[in-house]
């Protein structure tokens, strides 16, 4: 009869021992239901003043810390049985190798290789556990300080561009792919004005800094400069988002979106023709805003240019030429006389106004893809996002290379800073909203769930910083805008 050798017998053994584990795993899977009813049952008989829903939540979420410790501790003990497994294996093959022994350093080097390679497993089991329960902790608590408050619908295409009033009233606005410009109460999300005097989709719009007066560019390779005159109705109180928090993520068809007719009521006043037009360009304009003062107003376009106006007189000042491809952006400095403009040929470009007499231009490189948008801070820095999936903050002083770059998962579309706190949101591709700091931390990202957030490619985002109800807008191609609240000193202090 054959006897089993000392390897054959300790491996059959473990064996053993993992298979008696893995049924103590299932065991502990089948009653996790029997002990999620018991705590709940004992949690409904203890006095609380949370709502019942939010205590519910904050059951499963320690329901589920609880489980992910125990299946780390479940694998730590199997790891370390494999380890003790590994040196008895080692230690008989050390007694019989080519009939000579090793030499007790020798199997030493070996059985710590081994160990290292079986610890290094744990590290990175671990790692993996404890991120999955700090991403529960990361959702909720952007879900806290992150709250959705009103949705603008009544575009009937796409929504390119959102931008906040800079003087009273202060109301929102949106640029859409259906040629109109639509104007917002932001308490009431009831439309206020909307402008057709464009025949092509609009895509971007921005208010003049001391007048009611907005700028809106177009694919009819025009940019327009037209008034409107509102009166803001009395505002009314707006539905608690909180309780459609806990919502799961999940996954939009086209027939999730919103109604294109819904809230724009048939009274809007409507704006037909501008005040002046803006026309010296031979492609889409695809962006346009005010210099410092309001006196001017720079364009940008597919005809790979940009251009500089006297608002006035709707005069041609200057025609900025260099980038290689079409243009996908533009944005003044808030005190300077400064732009910078971006492009497809992956650069962006600042152009320098402030000598009346010759204006330069420093070229930025550092992306590896379309650059869709640079914005300038308060202060000498300007950041810039990419289809690369990078968003980066530059130091005007010093353009070789930046001093902070966040990296994400998704292509980024037109970013905004927060000039008072200096928070960037980034718009994705993935239909995400991430906010970060300048240095590159990520604060939260605002939630979706399958009640709230949107449905397609987010396209851009505005803060309105003193706003008390909203602070933060964003608009995406599923035709609708979004009011955000963002609880700034809770967001700064969770960093």
């Amino acid at each position: 009869m054959p006897i089993e050798s000392g390897s054959c017998a300790s491996a059959r053994q473990a064996k053993q021992k993992r298979k008696s584990h893995s049924l103590s795993i299932r065991r502990t899977n089948s009653s996790e239901q029997e002990r999620a009813g018991l705590q709940r049952d004992m949690l409904e008989g203890q006095d609380s003043k949370l709502p019942s829903s939010i205590r519910n939540t904050l059951l499963e979420l320690f329901g589920q810390i609880e489980r992910e410790f125990e299946n780390l501790y479940i694998e730590n003990l199997e790891l370390r049985r494999e380890i003790d497994t590994l040196n008895e294996r080692l230690a008989a093959e050390g007694q019989t190798i080519d009939g000579a022994e090793l030499s007790k350093g020798q199997l030493k080097t070996k059985a710590s290789h081994s160990t290292s390679q079986l610890s290094q497993k744990l590290k990175t089991t671990y790692k993996a556990s404890t991120s999955k329960i700090v991403s529960s902790f990361k959702t909720t608590t952007s879900r806290a300080i992150c709250q959705l408050v009103k949705e603008y619908i009544g575009h009937r295409d796409g929504i390119w561009d959102v931008s906040v009033a800079k003087t009273q009233p202060v109301v929102l606005g949106t640029a859409s792919a259906d040629h109109t410009a639509l104007l917002w109460s932001i308490e009431t999300g009831k439309c206020l004005v909307k402008y057709v005097g464009h025949v092509g989709s609009v895509n971007s719009i921005k208010f003049h800094p001391t007048e009611q007066v907005a700028l809106t560019a177009s694919g009819d390779q025009t940019a327009h400069i037209w008034r409107y005159l509102i009166q803001l109705p009395t505002p009314q109180p707006t539905a608690d988002c909180n309780q459609m928090s806990g919502e799961d993520e999940v996954e939009f068809s086209d027939k999730d979106e919103p109604d294109g007719d819904g809230d724009v009521s048939s009274d809007c006043p409507t704006v037909r023709a501008p005040l002046t037009s803006l026309k010296s360009h031979q492609g889409v304009v695809i962006a346009a805003d005010w210099l410092v003062g309001g006196k001017q107003a720079v364009t940008a376009s597919w005809d790979r240019t940009a251009n500089l106006y006297d608002v006035e007189t709707s005069e041609l000042v200057h025609s900025l030429t260099g980038h290689d491809q079409e243009l996908t952006h533009c944005c003044t400095h808030p005190t300077q006389r400064l732009v910078v403009t971006s492009s497809r040929d992956t650069t962006f470009r600042l152009w320098d106004f402030r000598d009346p007499s010759i204006h330069s231009v420093n070229v930025f490189q550092g992306h590896t893809d379309t650059v869709t948008s640079a914005v300038f801070t308060v202060g000498d820095n300007v950041v810039s996002g990419s289809d690369d999936r990078t968003v980066k903050v530059w130091d005007l002083k010093n353009m070789r290379s930046p001093i902070a770059t966040i990296r994400t998962d998704s292509a980024v579309n037109r970013i905004n800073v927060c000039v008072g706190q200096r928070i960037i949101a980034l718009p994705h591709d993935n239909r995400q909203v991430r906010l970060f700091d300048m240095s590159g931390v990520r604060l939260a990202r605002l939630p979706r769930s399958n009640r709230q957030g949107h449905r397609r490619m987010v396209c851009c985002s505005a803060w309105s910083e003193d706003h008390p109800v909203c602070n933060l807008f964003t608009c995406g191609f599923d035709r609708q805008a979004i009011g955000w609240n963002i609880n700034i000193p809770a967001l700064l202090q969770e960093k």
